[in-house]
């Protein structure tokens, strides 16, 4: 099947072609395997991490907001939603917040320059990487591709999720008299394995009834939802499961 750019996003910062969001990754994972090295000391960071983490927190809000309240304006279904492809107005708040989000995954990437930093390379794990990587390459081609549709819920949902984490990360980022006030962080993952199962239920759906939204891109979100809730599921075992026993 051959997917068409869509005029309205295509021309958008980062999404005009696939080199600059390929040179960002690809800086990424060179960070990744180089960073360590080069740094000498653990830095503490706390108020650029807090900074950080609070704006995280205020944007995912910011997105939250505006897929809900484009969705209903404009009367989207969950079960089934093409794309507006339209420039109306609620068809260009849809894309702009898609935009948004799709860029709020490439400032994502600072959590791994900040757990680099303070050298807690045990946190930088496959899962991390992945997870943080895979993200940009997904959201690009739901920018300049499908810009809403059924991509409203993920991100909608996404952002929700990453309103609580980045709190929990803001919260953590005060150090260690706070540890009593994160106790709530098993049902924070429990809370993310919830989001894929959500995810992976919704595009399947789509597979089964006749949907004008592209079928490859429901099959891909599937799989991507699959494989990050078994990758969250061996995190969560070792974690709380193992670790207790």
């Amino acid at each position: 099947v051959l997917f068409l750019p869509d005029p309205r996003t295509d021309p958008w910062p980062l999404v005009y072609s696939p080199v600059p969001v390929t040179l960002i990754f690809s800086c990424y994972l060179l960070l990744v395997a180089l960073g360590p090295r080069c740094v000498r000391r653990r830095l503490q960071l706390r108020a650029p991490l807090l900074a950080h983490n609070l704006a995280m927190v205020a944007l995912s809000s910011y997105m939250f907001y505006e897929f809900l309240v484009t969705s209903v304006l404009a009367n989207y279904s969950y079960l089934c939603q093409p794309v507006d492809y339209s420039r109306s107005e609620l068809g260009m708040r849809m894309a702009r917040v898609c935009w948004w989000f799709f860029f709020s995954k490439v400032i994502e990437l600072l959590d791994t320059v900040f757990l680099i930093l303070r050298k807690k390379q045990e946190q930088v794990t496959f899962l991390h990487v992945y997870h943080h990587g895979s993200m940009l390459f997904n959201w690009w081609s739901g920018v300049k591709y499908v810009p809403g549709g059924q991509a409203f819920f993920i991100g909608m949902l996404n952002s929700f999720v990453h309103i609580f984490m980045y709190g929990y990360y803001a919260l953590a980022s005060l150090g260690p008299r706070m540890r009593r006030y994160l106790w709530w962080k098993r049902y924070l993952t429990i809370l993310q394995l919830c989001q894929f199962v959500a995810v992976a239920v919704h595009s399947s759906y789509n597979l089964f009834t006749e949907c004008p939204f592209p079928d490859g891109f429901n099959i891909a979100v599937f799989l991507y939802s699959l494989s990050l809730l078994a990758l969250f599921l061996h995190f969560y075992y070792g974690a709380y499961i193992r670790r207790k026993q």
